[in-house]
């Protein structure tokens, strides 16, 4: 459907540029933009393995381990329906460390994985658990202490201070998680009651 979506914007916007006289500009437009997306790839590739790097080696210390177990009393309460030693919490917990510091390019495979062991969880059906429903807005929202890309994207254009954004990605991550937690938990209860 959004690929459908995308077509469609696009069929859109030269059909108005070629009414309007304005296919130039957009030819320029879609060669600067593919030239700097290209560039800016590059220059996000450096610092994604430079993170990837800090990650495993926190990895290899320990350090995820040991924040995994801090989290995973949370995580037991916030996942009820999921048994502790389960794969599937293992890599809901993965997950969350790698959207904590930001790497969201290394968290998706594990956000699929953890979906994957959920749904087992739910016997396959084709109707979301509760569980599932959860991770999809923990993930969403994932707090972040770390916001590594943004902070190579502005690296990239040059920004005066590019960790600036440190203290508001934190504040705005954690407001985000508190909300899709307390909004998760309130449809929940709010169905629970109407089939109890």
């Amino acid at each position: 459907m959004v690929n459908i979506i995308w077509v469609a914007m696009f069929i859109i916007g030269i059909v108005f540029a070629i009414i309007n006289g304005r296919m130039e500009e957009v030819n320029k437009a879609i060669f600067t933009s593919a030239n700097e997306a290209v560039t800016l790839s590059i220059g996000l590739i450096s610092v994604l393995v430079f993170w990837l790097g800090i990650m495993r080696i926190a990895q290899d210390a320990g350090l995820l381990e040991k924040l995994a177990k801090l989290f995973k009393p949370l995580v037991i309460r916030l996942f009820p329906d999921v048994p502790p030693e389960h794969p599937a919490m293992g890599y809901i917990l993965s997950n969350m460390m790698a959207n904590l510091f930001g790497l969201g390019n290394a968290a998706t495979p594990l956000g699929i994985k953890a979906m994957k062991e959920l749904k087992k969880l739910n016997h396959n059906k084709d109707e979301a658990s509760r569980s599932m429903i959860t991770f999809l807005a923990i993930c969403t929202s994932s707090l972040t202490l770390i916001p590594t890309l943004v902070i190579g994207i502005r690296m990239k254009y040059e920004s005066a201070s590019p960790t600036e954004i440190v203290g508001p990605s934190i504040i705005a991550t954690a407001i985000s998680t508190t909300s899709a937690i307390l909004i998760d938990r309130y449809f929940y209860y709010k169905r629970k009651r109407k089939g109890g």
